[in-house]
């Protein structure tokens, strides 16, 4: 078959695509992925499956990432669906239009950022604060002042905006704001994936520190926190153009912001650490008195894996497996319209219930929690692969486990240790053990 010959670049190493630099080489955890023909989502695979017109045949392509990946050289253009920037049921022509529309907007918003910091998009990056926190009358220029309307997206990009509120003294809180953020964000940038011969090159994490100081201005709710960079740091990586590797990481946030969220009494990410808990009194209740009794009930040793994506556990190119496994398994063929509409209606998941070949263009995970009748934005697959590992360990947590930093010696164990597909297999089997033990009436 033409869609399993071997070629050249298909045999080639996964670490040969993002190398790792020689002395950094021991320190990180050894890949496991490789290309598989007739398995991964090849290059000639993925262009086959558009039609003359440009329409996506989305069923096979999510068949094939789950039987094994995405090859490394098309992860950033294959990334964009898997995460709603476009729509299978578009054309060639109308994903141009949106992708040049899209592009001037985030050039849009970096000027604007820019009037504020000369800094961005300079190539250089800050790693001392620009203001004092009890800083106090701070006088800004008048190229900081509310942008016109027609300076900012609509809301027909899709974007988290924030409203312009003509207050300058609202709008000056907000920029002191936001220039707080910039430093700590250098201070990251300059250690997410230092390993990493891309990262050498000072313009490429100038490239980051820009994408993530323009998100921390436009989603003004939730700004920068620590974790951002990790997520950010593949796409700028995967994709050549800025402003499409900014909007895909946009897209990842409005999965993950709420992660994010944090209040004067709690952090966001508690909300999926409570489900976890749930998840694991459902399927395991033997394992979850035990890290009761332990006063680890709230699983806040699960804190780093559902904040950043299990991207401690694994080497850069396993976590990259893991991550498109995972979207591929989640995808639902609405999130776009989803995401470009403020109309919930646009979710019509429940019409693909009784339709075979609609089905066919959701995840796998997805596909059970229609079939279930579930719509549980709080549960999501990283729960139960959290759920998963916590599982493969079962014992050891019963038998070796005397407290909560037992518990996080145990778990700090499975780095470079975990195969990415063996775990969302084992992930997808909870899943299926907890939609039965909490079967909707």
């Amino acid at each position: 078959m033409q869609c399993c010959v071997v070629t050249p670049e298909s045999m080639m190493e996964p670490d040969s695509f993002y190398a790792i630099r020689p002395e950094c080489r021991n320190d990180v955890p050894v890949t496991r992925f490789k290309p598989k023909p007739g398995k991964t989502l090849s290059a000639k695979r993925w262009h086959s499956s558009f039609s003359k017109e440009g329409y996506l045949d989305i069923a096979s392509v999510l068949r094939r990432i789950q039987r094994g990946g995405v090859h490394p050289t098309i992860k950033g253009a294959v990334w964009e669906f898997l995460l709603g920037c476009y729509d299978p049921k578009s054309t060639f022509d109308q994903r141009s239009e949106l992708r040049q529309y899209r592009r001037s907007e985030y050039e849009k918003l970096k000027l604007k950022c820019k009037e504020m910091e000369n800094a961005v998009g300079s190539g250089r990056i800050i790693t001392t604060p620009l203001i004092a926190e009890d800083e106090e009358n701070i006088e800004y220029p008048a190229t900081t002042s509310a942008a016109p309307q027609d300076d900012m997206p609509s809301d027909e990009a899709g974007s988290i905006l924030p409203d312009m509120r003509s207050d300058n003294v609202a709008l000056d809180e907000g920029i002191t704001q936001w220039k707080l953020t910039l430093h700590q964000i250098g201070l990251d940038v300059v250690r997410t994936d230092r390993a990493l011969v891309y990262y050498e090159n000072q313009e490429n994490q100038a490239r980051l520190w820009d994408m993530l100081a323009v998100y921390s201005w436009i989603d003004r709710d939730i700004g920068y926190c620590q974790g951002m960079s990790d997520l950010c740091s593949p796409m700028t990586v995967l994709i050549e153009n800025e402003a499409d590797a900014f909007w895909c990481f946009e897209r990842l946030m409005r999965r993950l912001r709420g992660n994010f969220k944090c209040t004067s009494n709690s952090i966001g990410v508690r909300s999926q650490l409570s489900t976890l808990s749930t998840v694991i009194k459902a399927v395991d209740p033997k394992l979850h008195e035990h890290i009761e009794n332990l006063d680890g009930g709230e699983y806040l040793f699960a804190f780093r894996m559902l904040m950043v994506l299990f991207r401690r556990e694994y080497s850069f190119v396993d976590s990259l497996y893991l991550w498109e496994l995972m979207w591929s398994m989640e995808y639902n063929p609405n999130i776009f319209s989803i995401y470009e509409s403020a109309d919930s209606s646009a979710n019509n998941s429940l019409e693909a219930v009784g339709d075979r070949n609609l089905l066919k263009q959701y995840g796998e995970f997805e596909r059970k929690n229609l079939k279930a009748g579930r719509k549980d934005q709080q549960a999501p697959l990283s729960i139960f692969l959290v759920a998963s590992v916590l599982e493969a360990r079962n014992k050891r947590l019963l038998k070796e486990a005397k407290g909560l930093d037992d518990v996080v010696k145990i778990l700090n164990d499975i780095t470079g240790n975990l195969d990415a597909r063996k775990a969302c297999k084992e992930a997808l089997k909870i899943h299926r053990k907890y939609l039965k033990k909490t079967k909707v009436s």
